[in-house]
């Protein structure tokens, strides 16, 4: 099934697959303005210049509850750390998620977020905004397939070799993309295509 919410400013959530709690995804990030970002340990703490722009960001969520399950781990990406406002597209978030059974009770982290995984460190900066999510629900482990499939589409380029993707030696799941709104719009498919055809 195919669900897309969108919130006032018409910033895309698209969820597909069945229903289980787990899945894969795809980030859509937009940098507003040049910045430079330690990625936590990555490059030994080396700061890493991200020029102005929109990337996309490969992950996946494969527990069937709490934290480590898609509807948490994806508004948790939708949040910042301390009083740091979360991303508009949050709540339009949890109210999809909600609505198609996606996660269960409250999903914005208990305890706060801490900066954990690579990406974390660029959507906690203000000048770095989380515009949509592209989700699949699914138990099958899609993330290593997807990173391959968008490091080799010619719309994209490595900003640092490896960045995202430190559990998948000489992968990289962040990328700096250069396309039209096209490209975007076709990506839910494209993904599930590659996903049932790996299945």
């Amino acid at each position: 099934s195919r669900r897309i919410g969108l919130d006032a400013d018409n910033r895309p959530i698209t969820v597909l697959g069945g229903q289980c709690q787990s899945g894969s995804y795809v980030l859509r990030i937009k940098v507003h303005g040049h910045v430079e970002i330690a990625f936590g340990g990555f490059k030994k703490g080396r700061r890493i210049p991200v020029p102005a722009g929109e990337y996309s960001y490969v992950g996946s969520a494969l527990g069937i509850r709490g934290a480590m399950s898609l509807g948490p781990r994806l508004v948790r990406h939708a949040s910042r750390t301390g009083r740091k406002s979360p991303h508009e597209i949050r709540a339009a978030m949890i109210q999809t998620f909600k609505a198609i059974g996606l996660g269960h009770g409250d999903l914005i982290p208990k305890h706060g977020k801490t900066l954990q995984w690579n990406v974390d460190h660029l959507l906690n900066h203000e000048a770095v905004e989380l515009a949509a999510i592209i989700a699949i629900r699914s138990p099958e482990r899609l993330e290593p397939t997807w990173g391959r499939f968008l490091e080799e589409d010619p719309r994209t380029c490595i900003v640092e070799k490896g960045l995202g993707a430190n559990d998948l030696p000489g992968d990289t799941h962040l990328l700096r993309v250069e396309a039209d709104e096209g490209w975007w719009t076709r990506l839910p498919q494209r993904l599930f295509a590659i996903s049932t055809r790996n299945t």
